[in-house]
């Protein structure tokens, strides 16, 4: 049985300039519909990001999401969107302030009056596609540290994105 994100026993890690694909890696650009966001954070991405756990695959209305929990600290969890582009996505003007996480157009989504220690990067993938990384504090406290780790985790996914 292997988990979510890590490779065989003795593999080597995958460059950056690859793309992460069920575990395997390939050159080239792919389509959002063969992503696994579960392989989207190495064993070196997690360790950068305080993630001591593996990724555990799930579905979120319909599209794929992986979800890494540190007990009593914090989760984190990548939805990959086949439908949504960042133009398309419905969001609060209040609440997102527009950014770059490479050299990819982002969004970061966080409530500051609300103070409830989430926030989320939303990161475009052409016109029709999009990656949300979502960060919420275990304590819901502390919405700039959210962002902060939610910032981290997008800046360690981006590079494998189509």
């Amino acid at each position: 049985m292997s988990a979510c994100g890590q490779g065989a026993a003795g593999q080597a890690q995958v460059p950056s300039t690859e793309k992460v694909v069920a575990g395997a890696s390939v050159q080239g650009t792919l389509p959002p519909a063969v992503l696994d966001p579960c392989a989207l954070l190495g064993p070196r991405d997690r360790s950068s990001a305080g993630l001591n756990v593996l990724g555990v695959p799930k579905e979120i209305n319909g599209a794929r999401a992986c979800d890494w929990t540190v007990p009593a600290t914090f989760g984190v969890t990548i939805t990959v969107d086949e439908k949504n582009g960042l133009a398309d996505l419905e969001i609060a003007r209040k609440t997102a302030t527009r950014t770059k996480v490479g050299d990819r157009e982002a969004l970061k989504v966080a409530d500051k009056k609300a103070a409830d220690g989430t926030c989320a990067v939303l990161l475009g993938m052409g016109d029709k596609a999009s990656v949300q990384i979502d960060v919420s504090n275990t304590n819901f406290t502390d919405t700039p540290l959210a962002c902060e780790r939610a910032v981290t985790v997008a800046g360690l996914a981006e590079p494998k994105l189509p």
